[in-house]
């Protein structure tokens, strides 16, 4: 088969594999892989030289470290440093461990456990955070937590792919001073990159930029990758190391968005063909010999992950639920044990036979987690409908108020300031500590309590109130105060925020009587300043933007009771379009005129 026939074949393969495998809600990653594997030498043998394209592939795990690099500001790290080195130190530091110790037992030999040992604490950045985002979970606790251990994971790769040559030089006899040797060029190394981040890169891109020519600008985001990838390979370091090292020395350059915008689309592509490399070299026929043994190694990796996150987790203040999620979550393996893997049998650490075993764990691990997360929801749902709720602490006096509001956070701040200068009395709830002592700190009074428990809404005088808002972020926990307040306090008008229009409709089955999406209203303002920026007058735009949004609720009641049915929601939200382009007129707004540069 011809090259470019081959190409063609990975293309196919992506664009059927990658949207089939996020529908089934899988992920992408696991979709590169299922591709993979069904062309490389296990499935269909369509493609035979996956080598070489796992080598063009590592490429997107460079432009990736890059990126990551960039992403890490100083200023970021610091604002997250409870959570990224506490819980996610803990967590990988806990979890190599243990797996090391298990590896040595399967007679792995020393440097080759550790270094799988802490491959396999590593969890999928690009999987959990799709999953958090596909449940509407990345605000939530459980969901902020996860990104900060996932955070912390993604640094510490690097110190990992530094410690394999030391590791490499210790497995070999006579080269006990190579390590001194290795650990003083890393030193010259990021001497050497210090110095050109500083005064040599931002002199090559204002050059560039002067050139005004986004093919140059994009040249050069890749020379400087390339070049910091290509030094650290040729003194014996990992090239994704020096990429993210040179990431991490620009990421407060005035050029990092204009770096990042250029290296994006690559990083995409190339990292797709390292996860289907990765998938060729899956090799299936070891699953048919020892399927009992991987799908031991694999469960066992998962329990290991998820009853140390558990428990650190729950040292770490989570609720049992809260800290189950955190567990699933980052139960899988990740895709940086496949370079860790990798860079390992290129040094001699790990043989040929040990790395399609851990790769075929990973893989596995990372295919399970969807349905273990849906189990456990499934769970959660039915124990939450059979269990009688616990009696929680006995709750201070509250005073009487005519308003409640359940969630201090940005949406419940913002109202209770506004109710505040109209001497509207009002109570608040939350159960986040940091935010009762940050509204202690500006003058109110916040009640520590969850607005889904009866016997808070009794104390708080919901029988006597006019109004409950609930300002809370976490989807489930809105839709539980909701359907708490319309059960036993019927006379209560019931008001919330949504996440999206899915939680939109969920809230008006549960009698809600007012939803205020978290982007809506700010989304019509910036309507309004399009028009007027296109030469609307404020006050002409003001009715149009009055118009549509009462056209859009009037559609929005109209889904009510077809978000169960996808399909039919569908078709009912694009026959909506139709009828709004119909009463606007589709009248076209021509631009202003813009300046001749």
């Amino acid at each position: 088969m011809s090259d470019l026939a081959e190409f063609v074949v990975i293309l196919t393969a992506i664009v059927l594999a990658v949207p089939l495998a996020r529908r089934c809600r899988l992920g992408a990653v696991i979709g590169y892989l299922i591709a993979g594997v069904v062309i490389g030498p296990s499935g269909l043998g369509l493609i035979r030289d996956h080598e070489a394209i796992l080598h063009i592939g590592e490429l997107g795990v460079v432009l990736l470290l890059f990126l990551i690099g960039l992403e890490l500001k100083p200023s970021r790290l610091w604002a997250l440093r409870r959570p990224v080195f506490g819980l996610g130190g803990v967590q990988v530091l806990a979890t190599g461990a243990v797996a090391t110790l298990a590896l040595r037992l399967l007679d792995y030999p020393p440097a080759g456990a550790l270094v799988a040992g802490l491959a396999l604490s590593l969890s999928s950045t690009a999987f959990v955070l799709q999953l958090l985002a596909e449940q509407g979970e990345l605000g939530s606790r459980h969901g902020r937590d996860a990104f900060a251990v996932l955070l912390l994971q993604d640094v510490a790769v690097i110190p990992m792919l530094a410690l394999l040559p030391l590791l490499a030089t210790e497995t070999r006899p006579g080269d006990e001073g190579d390590g001194l040797r290795q650990a003083a060029v890393a030193v010259a190394a990021i001497t050497v990159a210090v110095l050109a981040s500083r005064y040599l890169v931002p002199r090559l891109f204002r050059l560039i930029a002067a050139s005004r020519s986004h093919e140059v600008a994009t040249a050069g985001a890749l020379l400087v990758v390339a070049a910091a990838a290509l030094g650290c390979a040729e003194i014996g370091l990992s090239m994704s190391l020096g990429a993210f090292l040179i990431g991490l020395l620009l990421a407060d350059s005035e050029f990092r968005h204009e770096l990042e915008a250029n290296i994006e689309p690559f990083k995409g592509v190339l990292l797709g063909l390292f996860f289907i490399a990765v998938g060729m070299s899956a090799n299936l026929g070891l699953l048919a010999e020892a399927p009992l043994r991987l799908l031991g190694l694999t469960l066992g990796l998962m329990a290991l992950k998820a009853g140390l996150m558990f428990g650190v987790a729950c040292a770490w203040g989570h609720a049992a639920a809260s800290a189950g999620r955190v567990a699933v979550l980052l139960a899988q393996g990740g895709e940086f044990a496949f370079v860790l893997f990798a860079n390992a049998a290129g040094l001699g650490l790990l043989d040929a036979a040990r790395v399609e075993e851990l790769s075929v764990v990973v893989t596995l691990s990372m295919a399970l987690t969807p349905l273990l997360l849906a189990a456990l929801q499934a769970g959660e749902h039915w124990l939450a409908a059979r269990r009688p709720r616990p009696p929680g602490p006995p709750l201070p006096p509250i005073s009487p108020a005519p308003v409640l509001i359940a969630g201090y956070g940005r949406f419940g701040q913002t109202l209770a300031r506004f109710l505040r200068v109209r001497h509207v009395p009002y109570t608040l709830f939350d159960t986040d500590v940091a935010r009762i002592e940050l509204g202690r700190q500006l003058g109110e009074t916040v009640h520590y309590g969850d607005a889904s428990r009866v016997e808070l809404l009794r104390a708080a005088h919901a029988a006597h109130a006019a109004v409950l808002v609930i300002g809370i972020d976490d989807v489930e926990t809105s839709l539980r105060a909701a359907a708490t307040a319309h059960r036993h306090f019927p006379q209560l008008r019931v008001l919330s925020r949504a996440c999206n229009a899915r939680h939109t409709l969920r809230l008006m089955d549960l009698g809600v009587q007012a939803v205020a999406s978290d982007t809506y209203l700010s989304a019509l303002e910036m309507a309004e300043c399009v028009g007027v920026a296109l030469g609307d007058a404020p006050a002409d735009i003001r009715a149009e933007v009055e118009r549509f949004r009462e056209h859009d609720q009037r559609n929005l009641r109209r889904l009510h009771g077809l978000h169960h049915d996808e399909r039919r929601m569908l078709a009912a939200a694009r026959a909506a379009v139709l009828e709004m382009e119909a009463v606007f007129g589709g009248r076209e707004r021509r631009p202003p005129a813009g300046r001749d540069d």
